[in-house]
């Protein structure tokens, strides 16, 4: 019998389409990988990936080139674009554990040359500037909040409360802020980004676009060079802008989260398929077994499935047969983190300063609140100029304090990942709320499979309590 061997293919000694031609090969030869890769050279791989992934669309074996992407100093609008592919793998700037300075802020190419550039200018440093006489404030309440211990240091006790400060003040942030990105991915999923970004509107995101593919050329010519902006989305992003439907007389409800669809079946069917994985049963038998169980049977199925696990464990995969969506209004701070999130699938509407802003409990009571407001009103003015000539660049002057509405949809198994992570007391308040608001209402409709959540005792009316001002 051959001896099992698990071992690395080096980056540092084969470029990526080299590694990706060396695994592709091995479908259809018996020798080892570095046999393979051996008689493999740049030239060659080319080749190979001219004809197959290019010329005959096995796609797949792209997935074998990685790439280590930085990016610097672009806008926190601009991040939303570039992390939208859901199989990459990004970390970005923390508004919560970074300070931004005056000018840390993105002016869009489209403003030059326009009247309302000075104007933007201004907006941008009357946040940025109200951002900065709020910090010091805010920090010490906290830290009356948060006493010094006897035995702390200077930096670890700043490295303690400095969310907490941070935390509220970074809601004067807009999205022109600026942001350093760290991006993973495969050659498949950058050449999906790369015709993503140059399909965008905005002149920032399709410049960053080209920046990412001449970069990205060097490293992997064959697999990025065909990627061009995609009529599809140019033109679907066109057309519902034309679009004009008649107003409805049907009132907007004023819940800032709904679920808005789920299956009430969905438990049933979550059971029955761990049922099918561990018998001989085909899925119909299985299904009709959970429904005519009693209640203490199915109690016992939901234990043996859920009962054992542990807060960092994954629940198995059969939690993915039952899904919920939600109509959700959130800020845009929390928003940055929630997307995130891409197992989900989500819909986000575009920024704007028309869903109100949020005032953070700790602003009001550091004796920032009037020049908070102050300042939100003058972005929401500046967006309202901004938008009448073009809504994608109005965008950039929106602060983080403002909400955004976005659709989404998640499965059972998403539930307990996001619920937990951001329900921690060491979450954002934003998304702590977000998260037991949402575990809620999966409890309420599936109270079997949602119990075994890991969650905290607070609510997420108690977390709005502590810190969103009520004013």
């Amino acid at each position: 019998m051959p001896t099992r061997q698990i071992y690395l293919l080096s980056p540092q000694e084969l470029s990526p389409e080299t590694i990706a031609v060396a695994f592709a090969k091995t479908s259809r030869s018996p020798e080892s990988f570095r046999e393979i890769s051996s008689e493999l050279s740049d030239e060659k791989s080319a080749r190979f990936h001219e004809k197959w992934v290019v010329g005959y669309g096995h796609a797949s074996v792209a997935e074998h080139a990685v790439l280590h992407i930085a990016f610097e100093n672009v806008s926190r609008l601009a991040v939303e674009s570039i992390e939208s592919n859901r199989l990459g793998s990004y970390t970005e700037k923390s508004t919560r554990y970074q300070k931004w300075g005056k000018d840390s802020f993105f002016v869009p190419p489209e403003l030059d040359g326009d009247a309302r550039r000075e104007a933007y200018l201004r907006t941008c440093h009357l946040l940025f500037e109200t951002y900065a006489q709020s910090l010091d404030p805010v920090r010490k309440l906290v830290e009356k909040q948060n006493p010094r211990r006897s035995d702390e240091s200077e930096d670890s006790y700043d490295r303690r409360i400095r969310s907490g400060y941070v935390d509220s003040c970074r809601f004067l942030l807009p999205t022109a802020a600026l942001a350093n990105l760290g991006m993973t991915a495969n050659a498949r999923v950058l050449e999906n980004t790369i015709r993503k970004l140059l399909s965008h509107p905005l002149a920032e995101v399709r410049q960053i676009g080209t920046e990412v593919k001449q970069a990205t050329l060097k490293v992997v010519p064959t697999l990025v060079k065909y990627a061009e902006a995609v009529p599809y989305l140019t033109e679907t992003t066109d057309g519902f802008a034309q679009v004009v439907l008649p107003e409805t007389a049907s009132e907007a409800s004023t819940d800032w989260c709904q679920l808005v669809d789920y299956d009430p079946q969905g438990e049933a069917k979550v059971l029955a398929s761990a049922l099918l994985r561990f018998s001989e049963m085909p899925y119909e038998e299985a299904l009709e077994a959970v429904r005519s169980a009693s209640p203490a049977e199915r109690d016992r199925l939901a234990a043996v499935l859920l009962g054992n696990l542990e807060l960092h464990d994954t629940p198995l995969r059969e939690l993915e047969h039952t899904a919920y969506t939600f109509d959700l209004i959130l800020d845009q701070g929390a928003y940055a983190e929630f997307k995130r999130h891409r197992m989900m699938t989500q819909t986000p509407q575009a920024l704007t300063a028309r869903l109100g802003y949020t005032v953070p409990r700790r602003v009001v009571e550091a004796g920032c609140e009037a020049v908070y407001r102050s300042a939100m009103q003058a972005a929401a003015e500046m967006y309202e100029d901004l938008a009448a000539w073009n809504p994608h660049v109005a965008a950039y002057i929106v602060p983080n304090g403002f909400n955004r509405r976005v659709l989404f949809s998640l499965n059972l198994r998403e539930v307990y990942a996001f619920c937990q992570l951001r329900s921690a007391s060491a979450a954002h308040f934003s998304m702590r709320r977000v998260a037991l608001r949402v575990a809620e209402e999966v409890q309420r409709v599936h109270p079997l499979l949602s119990q075994f959540m890991h969650l905290p005792e607070e609510s997420w009316q108690a977390v709005e309590r502590q810190f969103f001002s009520q004013t």
